[in-house]
C-alpha cells in the first residue's frame, strides 16, 4: 500500500477534544496527506489540528454535504479516506477499507458500524432511525447495505468525481451511497469498530429533523432510480383517497340518492391521476433500468 497515493480527509465542527488523537494515530500508521476541512469551529479545533500536522481548510458555506463538495476538488490523490473527527472511528482500520480498493475490487468502501457497534456509541432512538432507514433504502433500491450512514468511507477520486452531489447536509452520506448505485459505481461494505463519542464532544446530527431529511433525500432520489417505487406511492396516495371518498358516493347511491355531485367528480379525478402515476411509475421503471445498463457500460469503458 502507497500511503502517498491516499488523502484523508477529515470534516470537523467543534471536535477540539478529539481531533489532535485522530490526527496523530493517522500519522503514527505513515498516513501523510492529512486534510481537515473545518466548518467554522469556535473552539479550537482549526489551530490544534494544524498543530497536529494536518493541512486545514475553513469551508465557505455551511454544513457537511457542502463542506465536502467544497474539498473534493481540491484533493489529487487517487484514493480518499473519509473519516469524522469525533474519534468515535478507528484510524487503526483504515487499511481495511482500502484493501478492496487497492486490489481493484470495488470503487466505494463503506465502514458497516454495525459490525462491532460498542455499547453506547448509538443511541436507542439513532440505533431505530438507522435500521429504519437503511431498511428504507434497501427496499427502494434493492442494493443489500447495511449502514449507507456510515462517516468512515474510502473511495477513489475517480470514482467520486463521478457523482453528482447537490445536499449540504448531513444527508450527504446517503446521497453519495444512492449516487454510487446510480452510477453504477461498485460499492462494498466491510465490518468496522464504533465507539462511543470523545468525553467532551457533541453530536451535531439531531435525530428527527436530519433523519427526516435523509428519509426525504433518500425517496426524492428514487425517482430515477426506481421510479414503479416513488410514483407507484404517490399514485396509491391518491388512489386511497380517491377510494375512500368513492366509499362516500356509493353509499348515497345505493340509498337511491344522486347527490354530491362534485365529491362523484373529485372521486374520479383521484381514481384516475392516481391509476396515471402507476403508469408513469412502471414506464419509468422500463426507462431507469435502460439507463443503469448504459450508465455501467459507460463506467466499464472509461475504466479499461
Amino acid at each position: 500500500m502507497n500511503l502517498e497515493d491516499v488523502c484523508v480527509l477529515i470534516p470537523t465542527l467543534n471536535e477540539e477534544e478529539s481531533i489532535k488523537s485522530v490526527i496523530a494515530e493517522f500519522k503514527s500508521l505513515g498516513f501523510k496527506n492529512i486534510l481537515v476541512i473545518d466548518g467554522h469551529s469556535t473552539d479550537r479545533t482549526a489551530a490544534i489540528a494544524e498543530r497536529a500536522g494536518a493541512q486545514v481548510i475553513l469551508q465557505s458555506g455551511k454544513g457537511k454535504g457542502q463542506a465536502l463538495k467544497e474539498v473534493f476538488e481540491m484533493i489529487d490523490q487517487d484514493y480518499i479516506l473519509l473519516i469524522d473527527g469525533d474519534g468515535t472511528y478507528l484510524p487503526a482500520e483504515a487499511g481495511r477499507l482500502l484493501e478492496p480498493l487497492l486490489k481493484g475490487r470495488t470503487d466505494h468502501v463503506v465502514g458497516n458500524r454495525f459490525g462491532h457497534l460498542s455499547g453506547g456509541a448509538l443511541k436507542r432512538l439513532n440505533l431505530i432511525g438507522n435500521k429504519l432507514i437503511n431498511g428504507f433504502f434497501r427496499i427502494i433500491y434493492r442494493v443489500q447495505l447495511t449502514d449507507i450512514l456510515s462517516g468512515y468511507r474510502a473511495f477513489t477520486t475517480d470514482g467520486i468525481s463521478h457523482l453528482d452531489l447537490t445536499t449540504p447536509g448531513f444527508e450527504i452520506e446517503s446521497e453519495m451511497t444512492i449516487e454510487s448505485v446510480k452510477k453504477g459505481l461498485r460499492i462494498t461494505e466491510v465490518p468496522i469498530t464504533y465507539r462511543p463519542r470523545t468525553a467532551g464532544t457533541k453530536t451535531k446530527l439531531n435525530p428527527l429533523k436530519d433523519g427526516l431529511k435523509i428519509i426525504l433525500t433518500i425517496f426524492r432520489m428514487a425517482k430515477t432510480q426506481n421510479p414503479m417505487i416513488y410514483f407507484g406511492l404517490i399514485g396509491s396516495v391518491f388512489g386511497a383517497a380517491g377510494f375512500l371518498t368513492g366509499l362516500y358516493v356509493v353509499r348515497d347511491w345505493l340509498s337511491g340518492r344522486i347527490e354530491h355531485i362534485p365529491l362523484t367528480i373529485l372521486t374520479a379525478i383521484l381514481i384516475i391521476v392516481g391509476f396515471q402515476l402507476l403508469m408513469i411509475g412502471i414506464l419509468g421503471d422500463v426507462m431507469a433500468s435502460i439507463q443503469r445498463e448504459t450508465m455501467r457500460e459507460l463506467y466499464r469503458r472509461e475504466k479499461k
